[in-house]
């Protein structure tokens, strides 16, 4: 059937092919005509001037969906990326298992189904393959230390380790080493907390009944000293490093709770400077430091523990003291400033 129109242009159905638009209702149905008919400028016109209402919206819904389909093009679909297997071989002993040895079990990993960093192939491993693996982890971005372990003959923290991709070689995951272990890869830290405590790392002061009424100020230079001493995260990566802390590991405090005594020892708001140094005054406590400098090269944190130790031994031999600004000195300087700024 056809549209044309009469010399009155009042629409009338007849059964020859229309001679002004030369379009068959059959061929509007299909998707290459319509295009075709949408291409044409003059043949859209006398299209809308003639059809019905309807049939007009029907013929536009035909054209869209025509464009559209011809407009979208199949996307190549992408080759599947190639597994890349990688061995590591993790220490694992269980203490509750009846005749359970310290021994290494190899896992593989697909590193392309897998983060970048040790700590994913072990959360990986721990959810998909072997749920008995036993391993601390918290923050996963270097800030609390739960994860320290040795990896690849180092000590560090696993989410922060990169997963060496070359597949030819297995990596090897052990505890702390020189610490007991609990489980697997979790070490026994009991020790290294009590002689973290043992320092009592928190500011002391003389008179206390001010604390909490007023600040305690600092210089910007007393404040600077102790740039790279409290970013420590108590991982023990430089204490488990350190061959004098493996043979006195309970007389010699170690890297990390030495460095942190010098936190204290140096912050110009404390002021037991001589009680923590007597503390210290033993053949053990700090002189069993040889400075192999095992702990700096270790550190994930890139912190300089010998360089602290140093600095302690060189107190307690009186070649240096605190160095900080007067109180009375700070608090002018603070008042001169407060009345510059207003």
């Amino acid at each position: 059937m056809c549209i044309t129109s009469s010399s009155k242009f009042r629409p009338r159905v007849c059964g020859a092919v229309c001679w002004n638009c030369t379009w068959d209702l059959e061929k509007l149905t299909k998707p290459e005509a319509t295009m075709a008919m949408i291409a044409s400028t003059n043949g859209m016109r006398h299209l809308a001037r003639f059809v019905p209402r309807n049939a007009n919206l029907m013929v536009v819904r035909a054209a869209s969906q025509a464009a559209a389909a011809q407009a979208k093009t199949p996307e190549p679909k992408k080759a599947a990326p190639v597994a890349q297997v990688k061995k590591f071989s993790v220490y694992r002993w269980d203490p509750d298992k009846s005749g359970d040895k310290p021994h290494m079990q190899t896992y593989e990993v697909d590193l392309t189904q897998c983060g970048p960093m040790i700590l994913d192939a072990l959360i990986k491993i721990k959810n998909e393959v072997d749920p008995t693996l036993t391993f601390r982890r918290s923050c996963r971005e270097g800030i609390c230390g739960s994860c320290a372990m040795n990896i690849a003959g180092g000590n560090t923290l696993a989410c922060i380790a990169r997963i060496d991709t070359d597949c030819s070689k297995t990596t090897k995951i052990y505890p702390l080493p020189h610490m007991y272990v609990v489980k697997d890869l979790v070490p026994d830290l009991s020790n290294f907390y009590v002689q973290y405590a043992s320092i009592q790392p928190y500011l002391k002061r003389k008179d206390e009944s001010q604390l909490g009424k007023q600040q305690l100020l600092q210089t910007k230079e007393d404040r600077a000293k102790l740039d790279g001493l409290y970013e420590c995260i108590l991982c023990a990566c430089c204490s488990t490093a350190c061959p004098s802390y493996w043979w006195h590991g309970d007389k010699y405090l170690g890297p990390a709770v030495l460095m942190q005594a010098y936190r204290w020892i140096i912050d110009s708001r404390d002021e037991a400077m001589g009680e923590r140094l007597d503390a210290l005054r033993d053949p053990y406590s700090v002189y069993r430091c040889h400075t192999i400098m095992s702990c700096t090269k270790t550190c994930p944190k890139h912190l300089n523990p010998g360089r602290a130790i140093g600095e302690i031994k060189k107190m307690l031999a009186g070649l240096e003291g605190k160095g900080t600004t007067p109180p009375e000195q700070v608090k002018a300087t603070a008042s001169k400033a407060s009345a510059a700024a207003h």
